[in-house]
């Protein structure tokens, strides 16, 4: 058996508490290591230039029925095209933010997609999880939701 190129940086399920720092907010994420890019359940995505410079605006709803939608207003950092699950593709507006998990923090790029018929609301693709393993029989090893 060959050897790890690189000593990994934490062991992750494929379930785990995120913390998007910036947007202050923590969500259920799903670790797929058959994704390229993440992706984050936005919607009403809305593009716009402030100050000569690409924008993206969009909302995530809240966590439960009395919690208000949270909007924001963010750089474009990218547009790509992915191609779903399902074999469509599409073009996708990329944001890049801070991340937290467990007590690894680093930036990570997250397309914005309509995820609201999925589980999870984002899901954690190999850019992402770059240096971590992730143990696909455990959930919530960096801690509880």
């Amino acid at each position: 058996m060959k050897e790890l190129p690189y000593t990994p940086k934490a062991i992750i399920g494929r379930r785990e508490m995120v913390e998007l720092t910036d947007m202050q907010l923590v969500l259920c994420a799903k670790a797929d290591t058959g994704a390229r890019t993440s992706a984050l359940h936005a919607e009403d995505i809305t593009t716009f230039e402030e100050e000569g410079e690409p924008w993206v605006s969009f909302t995530i709803p809240g966590s439960g029925p009395d919690s208000p939608p949270h909007v924001f207003r963010m750089p474009l950092h990218d547009r790509r095209k992915v191609r779903s699950s399902n074999g469509q593709q599409e073009w996708r507006y990329v944001v890049r933010t801070p991340m937290r998990l467990g007590t690894l923090e680093y930036p990570v790029e997250f397309t914005l997609t309509d995820r609201r018929d999925m589980r999870h609301p984002m899901l954690l693709g190999r850019r992402a999880l770059r240096r971590l393993l992730v143990a696909p029989g455990a959930s919530f090893l960096l801690g509880d939701p």
